[in-house]
């Protein structure tokens, strides 16, 4: 006779790998191991890595208050190429040469035009919905319209590393932003302001709200554990709303 559990109440902390969507991890938690109310606390990009927030049981009820958390990420930008995805993924839309770029003037242009509050328009490949039609169903078809810009807040805005080239010149970064914050919009404005294009190539979210990437278990890793393993790794909800995770 198979154990009965009852659903666990909380949020479970996810390393996503690369490649995958995060509405596959959430359909594959729930039939592997039977939980019956599984959501997600803010997706992330198919190509991005790091931490997804798994909502389960009651935890689905805080889903607002979870997808409201400020957001920390790390990753890579390359500048002289703008894409139609603005991240690796897209096709390109144009080239230039980045021979006189430096670290010096991408951190002006960031603490210029990048800090603070900010109004930002949603990309086409995204699934914000206009006129219940998500935006990426019409890009794939070639077609655009017009996006209202969405109100954000980006706390820093750090170059970590800078790597000079006569073409593709890139930069590694850390951002610390409100929910709502397309980065890869920010790697493309970026680009658009220095006046060489830029995309997004690397991505991984290392904290959201209280709950940091050092949580997370990895994907792969959960998948070879059992239920009551999983469970213990369950921050409750009480937990997560006083900001008490130690």
């Amino acid at each position: 006779m198979s154990e009965v559990y009852a659903d666990p109440d909380g949020i479970l902390p996810v390393d996503k790998p690369a490649g995958m969507p995060s509405h596959v991890i959430v359909t594959t938690l729930r039939r592997k191991f039977g939980f019956a109310k599984v959501g997600h606390g803010g997706t992330l990009d198919p190509d991005a890595t790091g931490l997804l927030l798994i909502l389960l049981g009651k935890g689905t009820k805080i889903s607002d208050r979870v997808m409201g958390g400020d957001k920390t990420y790390r990753g890579t930008i390359r500048f002289g190429v703008a894409t139609t995805t603005q991240d690796r993924l897209g096709e390109v839309l144009a080239e230039r040469p980045t021979a006189d770029l430096t670290r010096e003037a991408v951190e002006a242009a960031i603490a210029k035009d990048f800090l603070g509050d900010l109004f930002q328009k949603p990309p086409m490949y995204s699934a914000v919905k206009i006129a219940g039609q998500p935006l990426y169903k019409l890009a794939v078809r070639g077609e655009e319209c017009a996006r209202e810009e969405r109100f954000i807040h980006i706390y820093a805005f750090d170059v970590t590393d800078f790597r000079p080239a006569v073409e593709k010149a890139e930069a590694d970064f850390t951002v610390r932003c409100s929910k709502g914050t397309y980065v890869r919009t920010l790697a493309h404005d970026l680009g658009q302001t220095l006046g060489c294009g830029a995309h997004l190539c690397a991505l991984r979210r290392v904290a959201a709200g209280p709950v940091d990437i050092a949580r997370a278990t990895p994907f792969a890793d959960l998948l070879e554990m059992s239920r009551p393993e999983i469970e213990r790794r369950v921050i409750p909800c009480s937990a997560y709303l006083a900001g008490n995770l130690r």
